[in-house]
């Protein structure tokens, strides 16, 4: 793949001897291996960090979306649509040929998310949304193609639902700072109900810095809007992305790029009078200073 040079360093992870460092280089695309296209994709987004993309949905091609249901849970619920994962494969390359017409036609339509509630450790409920299968198949090529074109610009403190990144590195980045440098305060903050309360406006005015394919514009717009189905009764989602959704990950990393890495990074260079480090996994985020 097109190799390129990241020059976002890690919060808190160390140099050699576990000396911290802000010049510290990490390599978060360059650990998984990308499609040709999709590595041409990251090279230029690299490359010009202003550059908006207006022709990325030929990407969604049926190499796309068969990786994107090979990356399917075969045990996971169905969605409103019924199918399970074993039946559409049954006769696969038929089934994607189809959905791949459909999407570049504009004659694919996204379904409802089925909503159901998982118990929370706190004894609460927390609510989880089952797209239909091929909902998650072209949310799951689409955010592929998404993920190579942000991770140009994703800071090094980001560190969920990131290719070549997990919590472990997140926890090491968080032990490297407090076990090499004097603390003196920590922050442990969670953005509340945030996936439930992204302003699909904002979100959209987000992402049209990068992308300037309407028709993947059109395609997010419509699963934002495509409503929640629970009991049997359709809801209208005004805000929010769905927890289940393929997409919902690096949406929530989009938005919270812009609206809290962004400020965090220039308010800690132009009026910080220490040194402030963040890691954030998704919604949850722990700044330190000293």
């Amino acid at each position: 793949m097109t190799r390129s040079k990241d020059t976002r360093p890690a919060e808190g992870r160390g140099q050699p001897r576990g000396i911290p460092g802000e010049k510290t280089r990490v390599r978060t695309q360059r650990r998984v291996a990308l499609p040709p296209n999709l590595a041409r994709v990251n090279a230029a987004a690299r490359r010009a960090v202003h550059t908006r993309f207006s022709a990325l949905l030929h990407h969604v091609d049926p190499a796309a979306l068969e990786r994107a249901f090979r990356r399917q849970r075969r045990r996971a619920s169905p969605g409103v649509d019924g199918i399970t994962v074993d039946q559409y494969e049954r006769d696969l390359e038929a089934n994607l040929q189809d959905l791949h017409a459909r999407v570049h036609a504009g004659r694919y339509r996204p379904q409802p998310v089925r909503r159901v509630h998982i118990p929370k450790p706190d004894g609460g409920q927390r609510p989880l949304g089952v797209p239909a299968l091929e909902d998650k198949i072209v949310q799951s090529a689409v955010a592929e193609v998404l993920s190579a074109v942000y991770e140009a610009d994703f800071l090094g403190f980001s560190y969920g639902f990131r290719p070549g990144r997990n919590p472990h590195m997140a926890l090491d980045a968080l032990h490297t700072a407090f076990m090499s440098q004097r603390v003196t305060w920590v922050l442990d903050a969670d953005i509340r109900s945030f996936f439930d309360s992204v302003d699909h406006e904002w979100l959209l005015r987000m992402l049209a810095h990068r992308i300037a394919d309407r028709r993947v514009l059109r395609l997010i717009q419509q699963w934002l809007r495509a409503g929640v189905l629970e009991s049997d009764v359709w809801y209208e989602t005004e805000q929010g992305t769905p927890q289940g959704s393929g997409v919902s990950p690096v949406l929530a990393n989009i938005f919270l790029h812009y609206a809290l890495d962004l400020w965090v990074h220039q308010w800690r260079r132009r009026h910080a009078t220490g040194r402030v480090v963040i890691v954030r996994y998704a919604d949850d985020c722990v700044p330190r200073t000293h």
